[in-house]
């Protein structure tokens, strides 16, 4: 579907969804309950609105992706041969002609770890699978390394300017306070299955399957990484830190706010359920505000629509035009299928410039590995990806808790 058509037919189910919703607050008002034809128009109108979403990113990630470039690329032909070998290694276990490009390559098409790195357009196709499944790679500075690990030395504060006279004596002010951290990749497996008789198939697309079947798997690995991983042998995620209230922030740690209710948005003596939402917003400094994002799962995001203000004005809006994100208080949301839903003790919403806030290295590329013994009658393919993670700025992420 045209992107256009698409934005209207979002917008067009909002404004049908707030009908819904304005008759079911005002059946609330009057009566204390709320018909179920009501509940349910407004509900599924709700589940149309993220489908329509979620489509809306899909069709815009595809149309976003870049143009071959029009120079050409002096190692084509090499890139080429090893498209083809890598094609005949998977149909027919030909490691013979991928050996001889390691040589030609110096190396760089083999995995220092053993098995063969996919080719370029292998490994890019899973990247794009991967991003959706969870939000924070998209959101967040990806590096690539060559090593073990990445190590960076980050600002904790400290540094202090002060006034001087024109011809005044100039003292030392306090230096920065320094962090190093170290950012580890840790292994992602993945055993897609097939048979022979499939691989003998010259119809079949194998690079679009493999990474179908790999690029899933990984990006609902460490998407749920990226968010709650302890950052043993894979990414530490955001929801891992230790969390503290926001008036008690420390470096190392994630500020909170509170929701103002034990298992939600607090709703009573005239609160309004966006005033937790506010309060978070400007928990963060104004400097990462600027490019902060919203980071709910879609049931949140769902209860987070039917929001209004003190003047009855929805805060969440769909996008305006193609290429712009939903938005909620004026910032984008994103959403992530990792985050938790709206419960005791949990944090559903996460608040930040996640680019600055949160740090993603991937080593290498994708690796692979044929096996047709292990499982008689069968091929496996051992493949590998490496990525680690971790918070990188403490500052640049906020997050709300249920809690009175």
């Amino acid at each position: 579907m045209d992107p256009k058509e698409m934005i209207e037919k979002l917008n067009k189910a909002f404004e049908e969804f707030k009908k819904a919703n304005d008759e079911r607050i005002g059946q609330l008002a009057s009566k204390g309950s709320v018909d179920t034809l009501v509940e349910q128009k407004v509900n599924a109108l709700n589940g149309e609105i993220s489908k329509l979403s979620t489509q809306l990113k899909d069709v815009e990630k595809l149309a976003a992706r870049p143009a071959p470039a029009a120079n050409a690329d002096p190692l084509a032909e090499v890139k080429l041969e090893h498209k083809n070998a890598f094609g005949n290694m998977m149909r027919k276990g030909d490691v013979g002609t991928l050996r001889e490009l390691e040589k030609k390559s110096m190396s760089s098409f083999s995995d220092p770890d053993g098995g063969f790195l996919v080719p370029e357009e292998i490994n890019l196709a899973v990247t794009r699978i991967q991003q959706n499944y969870g939000a924070i790679r998209s959101l967040a500075q990806v590096t690539k390394i060559g090593g073990n690990s990445y190590k960076k030395f980050v600002s904790k504060g400290g540094a202090v300017a002060s006034w001087v006279a024109e011809s005044g004596t100039i003292n030392a002010t306090a230096t920065p306070t320094l962090a190093q951290l170290e950012f580890a990749p840790g292994k992602m497996v993945a055993y897609p299955v097939t048979t022979q008789e499939i691989l003998d198939d010259a119809g079949i697309d194998l690079a679009a399957w493999l990474a179908d079947e790999v690029g899933v798997t990984f990006g609902e690995t460490e998407g749920a990484a990226f968010v709650s991983g302890d950052g043993v042998n894979k990414p530490r995620g955001i929801l891992s830190y230790t969390m503290v209230a926001n008036s008690s922030y420390a470096w190392g740690k994630i500020g909170f706010v509170k929701t103002g209710a034990a298992a939600g948005f607090d709703t009573g003596d005239g609160k309004f359920p966006l005033d937790a939402l506010i309060d978070l917003t400007y928990a963060l400094k104004r400097g990462y505000r600027q490019n902060a994002t919203f980071l709910m799962n879609d049931l949140t995001q769902g209860q987070v629509r039917k929001f209004k203000d003190q003047n009855g004005q929805y805060l969440w809006q769909p996008p305006a035009q193609v290429g712009q994100p939903a938005l909620l208080l004026g910032k984008p949301v994103e959403t992530d299928d990792f985050m938790p839903d709206i419960g005791a003790d949990q944090f559903p919403v996460a608040f930040g410039d996640f680019r600055r806030g949160y740090q993603i290295v991937d080593r290498a590329g994708v690796a692979v590995i044929r096996d047709n013994v292990t499982m008689p009658g069968f091929v496996k393919f051992l493949t590998t990806k490496r990525t680690g993670g971790g918070v990188q700025n403490f500052e640049a992420i906020k997050v709300l808790k249920c809690s009175t």
